[in-house]
């Protein structure tokens, strides 16, 4: 990592905690005026939200100071976690146990090590064409026929949202891209910071002026009101953010539109799955926010399409 790297990278995580310092604040104080009048559900969620954000920035820029291995290890454990929490709700029987073995301790490790060796002619294919290849051959090894296609089709998509989507992220370092070389770990920031403050703007946005819910039976907290005003109010940091990046203000603010718009749509196909199965959570790992799935369920929808953007319009 080069100096002015560092530098830029200091820059923008000394924002984020200063953001962080002035929210925790709020919540304090918001906090302690509702305590004696019997306390807020609400201001308790959000103060434990503010307290995991903490330590997910935390992790989250250590890896990144440490540059490619603390970038591709943090992913891959957190791609470890999330479909952990994936499979745990799907369906399964013993004729699967082989399969997910695969799945967690072959196909995962070798996609990240894929990643780590900056391999993509293999790495882009390797879990959409040879793990889905494989993963109904080994599970049909073991003889059991009930809800077969159920039982692989959730396997393969739970490989396809936890591991491949989400290795995307650290796959942005291998990005050779002429005039930026040695600062595409600042795409990475670009794209995390644009995608998680779109989701809180919504939130936010939502919570002031929602009216209209976009999909009542996913999610009734997600309201129109709150995807405009969050989705544009993301691009708009997205290009005040262009000095990170390779691209103009115009191109940062349009590519930040674009993918917040995933990262909303994507959170409304994992309330689908989670609705399915009749939970509000993937999880309970993180205060406030659930399991990892749910911390997750934006950027993974969000990364393959701003690393293939990025990649087709920018790298050599």
């Amino acid at each position: 990592m080069t100096a002015t790297v560092g530098a830029d990278l200091w820059r923008v995580l000394l924002g984020v905690f200063a953001l962080l310092v002035v929210a925790t604040a709020i919540g304090r104080v918001l906090h302690a005026r509702i305590a004696g009048q019997g306390g807020s559900p609400v201001i308790d969620n959000l103060n434990a939200r503010i307290d995991a954000w903490w330590a997910m920035v935390a992790a989250l820029a250590i890896a990144l100071l440490m540059g490619r291995i603390g970038v591709v290890l943090l992913f891959a454990l957190c791609s470890f976690a999330a479909l952990r929490e994936f499979v745990t709700l799907t369906h399964r029987n013993r004729a699967d146990h082989w399969a997910l073995a695969v799945a967690f301790f072959v196909i995962l490790p070798i996609q990240y090590v894929l990643i780590w060796a900056d391999w993509y002619g293999l790495y882009s294919i390797f879990i959409p064409v040879y793990a889905f290849l494989l993963l109904p051959i080994v599970s049909v090894l073991g003889g059991r026929t009930e809800d077969f296609l159920t039982r692989i089709a959730e396997t393969q998509w739970a490989l396809m949202i936890c591991v491949f989507c989400a290795s995307h992220v650290p796959a942005l370092l291998s990005l050779r891209i002429p005039g930026y070389e040695g600062r595409s770990i600042l795409l990475i920031v670009f794209l995390v910071l644009v995608v998680q403050i779109s989701d809180v703007l919504q939130y936010v946005w939502g919570k002031l002026f929602g009216r209209h819910p976009v999909a009542p039976t996913l999610s009734p907290s997600k309201t129109w009101e709150g995807f405009v005003g969050g989705t544009f109010s993301a691009a708009l940091i997205g290009a005040a953010l262009w000095w990170i990046t390779p691209f103009t203000p115009f191109a940062a603010g349009l590519i930040a539109l674009i993918i917040a718009l995933m990262g909303f749509l994507g959170g409304l196909v994992m309330s689908a799955i989670k609705r399915a199965h009749g939970v509000k959570d993937w999880g309970h790992s993180i205060a406030g926010h659930g399991g990892f799935i749910d911390r997750l369920d934006s950027v993974v929808f969000a990364a393959p399409i701003f690393f293939h953007l990025t990649r087709y319009w920018y790298a050599a």
